[in-house]
């Protein structure tokens, strides 16, 4: 149940009084962590990317708009133009040796509402499942909420994307519904499904992604001890 206040002419229950002024718009920052960083996209990340997601056509099957793509020539260009769009505002991962092995972008940015998306998350094979994946999306969402001050991150899915909605429940976002007949995505239908985490739950989850990352969570082998959604499923 939403907070809630009696409105002070009319009594009728309003919500809660909040800081109206606009969250400022992302920019070309460097968030650095233990391994790897998250920086700007940029058309120079092109031949890296291309290395890691050449002939991976799955990885694409559920974006909206793009891809798959058959040669760098008809990579190259997508990239230029993801690098130079403001909205979606795209960074890439670039792991310790210096190697772009992904990218994600800030969407749907409203400065005004302070609302904004993580989506087009892009993670090749040499990041699936590595904890440098995890690591970017605790670096972005504490540059969303910390830095930059936004009060709802939101992060939208084909419903039928099984393993985006497991992210998203594992780095802490909450299930809100499905969106029916949303887009029309390559010709075919699709419904999203919308998650979403506020300001107010992040310092929870924040400590569960630093909890998850410590060197301390893992064995000589690299292996968790402690998965990082059954520390968020306790307190969802």
């Amino acid at each position: 149940m939403t907070a809630s206040e009696p409105h002070p002419q009319t009594g009728q229950p309003v919500g809660l009084p909040v800081d109206a002024r606009p969250a400022p718009w992302p920019g070309p920052v460097t968030l650095k962590g233990r391994y790897g960083r998250v920086e700007k996209l940029k058309p120079d990340h092109v031949a890296d990317l291309w290395k890691v997601f050449a002939g991976q056509d799955r990885v694409w099957t559920y974006i909206a708009t793009a891809g798959p793509f058959a040669s760098v020539d008809e990579f190259a260009p997508f990239i230029a133009l993801r690098a130079a769009a403001d909205d979606p505002y795209a960074y890439a991962i670039v792991d310790a040796s210096d190697r772009a092995v992904g990218y994600f972008t800030l969407l749907r940015i409203e400065p005004a509402m302070r609302v904004i998306e993580v989506g087009h998350v892009m993670y090749s094979p040499a990041l699936q499942r590595m904890p440098l994946g995890t690591e970017a999306q605790y670096l972005l969402a504490c540059y969303v909420f910390e830095t930059l001050g936004y009060r709802r991150y939101e992060w939208k899915c084909d419903s039928l994307n099984a393993a985006s909605r497991r992210a998203a429940l594992r780095y802490g976002f909450i299930y809100e519904g499905t969106f029916r007949q949303h887009i029309i995505a390559k010709g075919r239908n699709r419904d999203n499904a919308w998650f979403s985490m506020l300001d107010s739950e992040w310092p929870a989850r924040k400590r569960n992604f630093e909890r998850w990352l410590a060197l301390e969570n893992f064995d000589g082998e690299g292996r968790q001890k402690l998965s990082l959604s059954a520390l968020n499923q306790q307190q969802a």
